[in-house]
Order: structure tokens, then sequence, then C-alpha cells
């Protein structure tokens, strides 16, 4: 029992740092793919160079946990496809095209609703009510987004780009919800193909004339610096989408999909700190008041957290053939 407890205290540990790892990479992401647009980029590509990039580099880590075993692949393809359309290429793209027609604070907001999501997509097909300390971490994470976007100040943003940040919203807890499902899929098959898939829907998109693809090689300008065109790039595929979606997912299959929506709160507070290094965006006070209020929403889900849904097999490795989760994590 106390190896059982044991065993327990070190998956939700390694699960915390693997979420805060993996919100940092993603909050690294904006700053960058900003840089890369004022150059000449459109948002698609950036996307696409981003997730494609990040899908070559997990080809060699993702090839030896199927080779041999490809019908485990063909079982969950269905997964696969529906994590790159959804969760990888539909998230960034509707993110980025939210940007560009509305400020980009609100656009973060309305997309970081989606842990209140997953929370209702938990309660109403699983049967999985939140308790009281999970709700009020809920309300305590909402509102110190409010605080960190500083919403309070006015904001504008018109019909489509409310769309389009709805339908990132969508995406993001699809995210967290698909993540945690294909139990016996290792993570980084599953984000490896999810990438490659993306970002070769977007490749095909963009052909059709769909969406738009422009490219430059000009230099990136950021705050106090330049940088040609293929460090951020590099960047951003590797760290903030390679690194990121690995490290998420190991994480959701230790944490379950409502604590790992909620730790990923952090992404915020991360490209706050990335805006004012690379931007020269500063945090306000208000907005320092607010990360200390998603922290303390962060613990208060952590305490309300089932038992059963956070841990899983506590003995199965994230990377690893799992038992069924999907009952219990989405």
């Amino acid at each position: 029992m106390a190896s059982l407890t044991n065993d327990s205290a070190i998956r939700i540990r390694s699960g915390l740092l693997l979420a805060l790892a993996s919100a940092t990479s993603f909050g690294l992401s904006g700053p960058l793919a900003r840089g890369l647009m004022n150059a000449g980029w459109s948002a698609a590509a950036v996307v696409a160079a981003r997730v494609l990039l990040a899908g070559v580099v997990l080809l060699p880590l993702a090839l030896p946990h199927i080779r041999g075993n490809w019908k485990l692949l063909r079982t969950n393809a269905n997964l696969v496809a529906a994590y790159g359309l959804i969760a990888v290429a539909g998230t960034q793209l509707a993110y980025f095209n939210a940007v560009a027609h509305m400020e980009v604070g609100a656009a973060l907001l309305i997309e970081y609703t989606a842990p209140i999501a997953v929370v209702g997509w938990l309660w109403v097909r699983h049967r999985q009510q939140p308790g009281a300390a999970t709700i009020a971490g809920a309300v305590l994470g909402i509102t110190g987004l409010l605080l960190v976007l500083d919403v309070a100040s006015g904001l504008s943003a018109d019909a489509i780009g409310i769309a389009w940040a709805l339908a990132a919203m969508v995406g993001a807890a699809a995210y967290f919800v698909l993540s945690a499902q294909g139990g016996d899929l290792p993570g980084t098959v599953l984000a490896c193909g999810g990438l490659l898939i993306g970002g070769l829907i977007l490749v095909l998109a963009g052909a059709l004339g769909i969406v738009g693809l422009h490219a430059t090689t000009h230099r990136v300008v950021f705050a106090d610096f330049t940088t040609p065109w293929w460090i951020p790039i590099l960047l951003i595929g590797v760290v903030t989408a390679a690194i990121a979606y690995v490290t998420g997912i190991a994480a959701t299959r230790r944490l379950g999909s409502r604590l790992a929506s909620f730790v990923a709160l952090t992404e915020v507070l991360a490209a706050l700190i990335f805006a004012w290094a690379l931007l020269g965006e500063s945090p306000r006070p208000i907005q320092l008041l607010g990360g200390t209020s998603i922290l303390i929403g962060v613990v208060a889900v952590r305490l309300g957290e089932p038992a059963t849904a956070a841990l899983g097999d506590p003995e199965t490795p994230a990377d690893t053939p799992t038992k069924d989760r999907t009952r219990a994590e989405g």
C-alpha cells in the first residue's frame, strides 16, 4: 500500500512538471509567431511550418513504438486524424485568425475558457460532477485570466474574430480530451501522427486556395534584436510544438484531462514573460494579481480532482501501452 501511494505521488509530481514544461513551451509560440507574421509570414504558413517540423523531429522517437505493430496505429487512426485536424491544425489556425480580427488578450481569454468546457464535458458525457473545490478553482482560474488579460480596460472585437476565438476554445478543449484517450497508443505516436496530419492538411488547404500560405526570408525583428527567419522557425517547431505536445500528452495521461487543462493555464503567464522579453510588452500589477489567482485556482482544482480520474494506472508510464482510461478521462 505504501509503495502504491509513493508511486501515485511520484506520478502526480512528474505529471505536474511535465504540464508546466508543456505550458511554458506553448507560451513561447505566440511571441515567435507574432515576429514571423510581422516579417510577412501568413498565419497558416507559420502553423504549417511549426507542426510539420515538429512531426519530423518526433518521427524517429515514434517509429520504434509501432514498428512491427502497425495494427495499433490502424486501430487508432480516427483518434490520430481527429487530433491532427482539431487539436493541432484547427486550434492553432483558429487562434491566429482570431488575433487578426481582434485584440490578442481577448482571443486568449476566449480560448482559455477551454478548462470549463473540459469540466462540462466530463460532467455531461461521463457524469463526473465537479466538486466544490473544482468549481471554486474554475472560478478563480477564469477570474485570474480576466485580470491577467486586463479586460477591464475594454475590448473591441468583431463577430468574425469572436467566432474564430470560440473555434480555438473548442480545439483547445479537444486537445485535452483527445490527449487522455487512446490508452494503448504511445504519446509520441499520437503527437507525431497528429502533427504530420495537421501540417499536411494545412498544406493541402493552401494548395487548394482555402487558406493563404505566404512565407518570406526577411529577418525577424524582436524588441532588442533581429534574427534570421530560420531561428524562430526552429524554435517554434522543436520547442513550442514537438516538446510542448509530447510533454502535454504525457502530463494529461498522468493527471487526467481536467487537472492538466487547468495547469495549462500557466501558459498565459509564460506568454506574458516571453512577450515582455521578445516584444517589450510589460505586465501590469493587475496582471500579476491575476497570475496569483490562476495559481490558487490550479491548487484548488488539484484538491478537488478525484483520485481515480487523476491517476489512472499508477504503475504504467505515459508513453507505454496503458489500460482503459477513456471512461475516466474523456
